[in-house]
């Protein structure tokens, strides 16, 4: 049986779903019908409901949440970060664009739930005092989930977006917020992993049915090896690209420059493929199939190209990215990373 994903489908028809549960879900409420139905429906209870205390019931207790910023441990840092964000927030609507998964109940389910947000600044937070000023901005969150509960998550937000929106600098913004000691050390541990990871397979452009094999080529030749003009296989010409910071870009050039923007602000990065997740779009093939995949990639701060004048400083970025192929090409992508993390791993002292 298909798992319907969001395409097409009203959160209000998703949440008023009478079918019969279409996977086994071993100890999650008899009211959830899929993984599909079970993220989409938590979210929007906890965030627009603002039945906070749900967390307590759909989070381990010792779940482990890594971000660009470090990591968090606990469903009370959940809880409180979800309070944080709603007092700055509090008409913060969450739209679910896609939910890609792969799993079963024995492994567990492992989801990426990409969501873009509209909200009005109305408190103090993270973002400074309140500017009453609108925004919105991409996150997508990876979510392993066993038996009604979140047991490990990586979230990714456009911060630097939601910076720009309001007025403000990103680069200010991101002095002003110094790094606690445990992600300088979260940050070294994964700077390690990812050199001692071996290289990825170089070659020709696979079958993009097989996604994993697309991924592990586009990370191992594209990124890997520098040869971006293979991005005109990859990628369809009108292809469009939402980044970081806001950015939409549009067809090969601008998306070719913006991924050699990067990959030359951080001469020596290597890149990791960390998960893979496939699900068609819709019953129809003609609607093509959507890939998510998180990443990690780690070099030195060297090059001028988006983050400022480089001092050399060391710096890791956790990524995601969503693919939709059609046609056996990327026909749109989302790639999302925190770039305050970014600025604030380029100004640590030396």
């Amino acid at each position: 049986m298909t798992i319907p994903g969001t395409f097409g489908r009203d959160i209000a028809a998703v949440l008023a779903d009478p079918g019969p549960r279409r996977q086994k879900l071993a100890g999650f409420d008899p009211d959830y019908h899929d993984i599909v139905h079970y993220i989409l429906t938590c979210t929007h209870r906890i965030w627009e409901q603002k039945d906070i205390g749900l967390i307590d019931s759909h989070y381990a207790a010792d779940c482990p949440v890594w971000t660009g910023a470090g990591p968090a441990q606990g469903v009370a840092g959940v809880v409180a970060g979800t309070l944080r964000t709603l007092a700055a927030f509090p008409d913060r609507t969450l739209i679910g664009e896609a939910v890609i998964w792969r799993g079963d109940e024995a492994a567990g389910y492992l989801s990426s739930h990409r969501i873009i947000s509209t909200a009005t600044h109305h408190g103090a937070g993270e973002f400074g005092p309140p500017t009453g000023r609108p925004v919105q901005f991409l996150t997508i969150a990876d979510c392993l989930c066993r038996a009604n509960r979140i047991v490990e998550e990586w979230l990714v937000r456009d911060n630097s977006h939601i910076v720009l929106q309001l007025g403000l600098s990103p680069r200010a913004m991101a002095a002003a917020s110094p790094p606690p000691a445990n992600a300088r050390a979260w940050w070294q541990a994964e700077r390690e992993r990812v050199a001692a990871a071996p290289p990825l397979p170089d070659g020709a452009m696979p079958d993009p049915a097989d996604a994993d094999a697309l991924v592990r080529w586009f990370a191992g030749s594209i990124i890997g090896r520098r040869r971006l003009a293979l991005m005109r296989q990859a990628y369809a010409p009108a292809a469009m690209l939402a980044a970081p910071g806001g950015r939409r870009l549009i067809g090969h050039g601008e998306i070719i420059g913006w991924w050699l923007a990067l990959l030359s602000s951080f001469g020596d990065a290597r890149l990791v493929v960390d998960h893979v997740a496939a699900c068609p779009v819709s019953d129809d093939p003609a609607d093509g199939t959507d890939i998510a995949w998180r990443w990690t990639l780690a070099g030195h701060h060297d090059g001028p190209a988006l983050y400022g004048q480089p001092a050399g400083r060391p710096v890791l970025v956790l990524g995601i990215s969503h693919w939709r192929i059609a046609g056996g090409q990327i026909i749109a992508e989302t790639t999302i990373f925190d770039e305050l993390a970014v600025l604030r791993q380029t100004m640590l002292p030396a």
